[in-house]
């Protein structure tokens, strides 16, 4: 019996993993709010108890911050979980923490044809590096290589390097935010929050009066409530999805790039599945591919989006099994 966890600021994923052919089996998988507990440790206990955790062979925590030496804090939420103490706290033998975005890249080795919508099918190939980006509560990155049996996956922050406007739109977009923000990242604008940046930003452009939508965002209903909103025809929360998709491409075409990803973009996340229309409509491929001289080779590169609600699960289990 194996543990895969998926911790993120708002959500935190649990399931028993097991080994299936080549790939993982999630099994009595979990959701709990963090908003819930006072602790990562607090859920864990609960997991424990609820699905009837006995022994356990491994662990393996994807968790939504730069992780160093088995220990991580949170990026978005005041946690701090360590290797060591979670493993001396509840008995486990094996404990390994990677980054979220660590853990997604290595469930992409998992996934099936119906897991994935092709946004652009490129021209593939084996050999090539691959991207898995996706925004969420924030906005993670890694990069993997082909390495014999598997991939070698590497993580970091790319979140939250700066984000590079290309249209006069955009440049209006970055100084209005950084004259609030100071430093105006990826994450600002390609996440949860960012949609609602995006929305601001638009509003104050606008002399359109209050809507109830903007009656909704002052009760805190976030960017279900803009994306709803824009569903049902309000133009400015139109507007600001719009301009969300094209950022998200262009941002996405900057990672392809930096590391010729022929192997394929993975764009997984909580927000994709639901904007896969809007995804599809042009605004993200136009962002990724508008590389001057280098437009072309963009189209070189396959861009899938990932429908699969648990990626960070599959490839935590794939880890946990991989590290016993």
């Amino acid at each position: 019996m194996f543990i895969a966890v998926d911790v993120g600021a708002t959500k935190t994923l649990f399931a028993l993993a097991g080994p299936a052919g080549r790939g993982v089996r999630l099994h009595d998988e979990r959701r709990y709010e963090d908003d819930a507990f006072a602790s990562f440790e607090a859920m864990a206990a609960r997991y424990v108890e609820e699905a009837g955790v006995r022994a356990v062979r491994g662990v393996c925590i994807g968790a939504a911050g730069p992780v160093a030496a088995g220990r991580v804090r949170l990026t978005n939420r005041d946690w701090t979980l360590d290797a060591d103490a979670l493993a001396a706290r509840f008995g486990w033998p094996c404990v390994v923490i990677v980054n979220d975005f660590a853990a997604a890249a290595s469930g992409v080795a998992a996934l099936g044809p119906g897991d994935l919508a092709t946004l652009q099918s490129g021209e593939p190939g084996a050999e090539g590096a691959r991207v898995v980006l996706g925004a969420g509560s924030g906005l993670g990155v890694a990069y993997a290589w082909p390495a014999a049996p598997g991939w070698r996956v590497v993580a970091g922050e790319g979140g939250h390097a700066g984000f590079a406007p290309e249209t006069e739109r955009q440049e209006r977009l970055a100084a209005w935010w950084r004259s609030r923000l100071g430093h105006v990242s990826a994450e600002s604008l390609v996440s949860g929050p960012g949609i609602e940046r995006l929305y601001a930003f638009e509003r104050a452009q606008s002399a359109a009066p209050a809507s109830a939508l903007d009656a909704a965002l002052a009760r805190g209903e976030g960017s279900a409530a803009i994306t709803a909103a824009a569903d049902a025809g309000d133009p400015l929360a139109a507007a600001a999805l719009d301009l969300f998709v094209e950022c998200y491409g262009q941002i996405a075409g900057d990672h392809a790039l930096a590391v010729m990803a022929t192997g394929g973009v993975y764009v997984a996340g909580g927000i994709a599945p639901k904007l896969l229309s809007r995804l599809r409509a042009g605004g993200f491929l136009r962002g990724f591919c508008a590389k001057g001289p280098q437009t072309a080779l963009m189209a070189r590169f396959p861009v899938h989006v990932v429908t699969h609600p648990a990626l960070g699960l599959l490839g935590a289990g794939i880890i946990a099994m991989q590290g016993e």
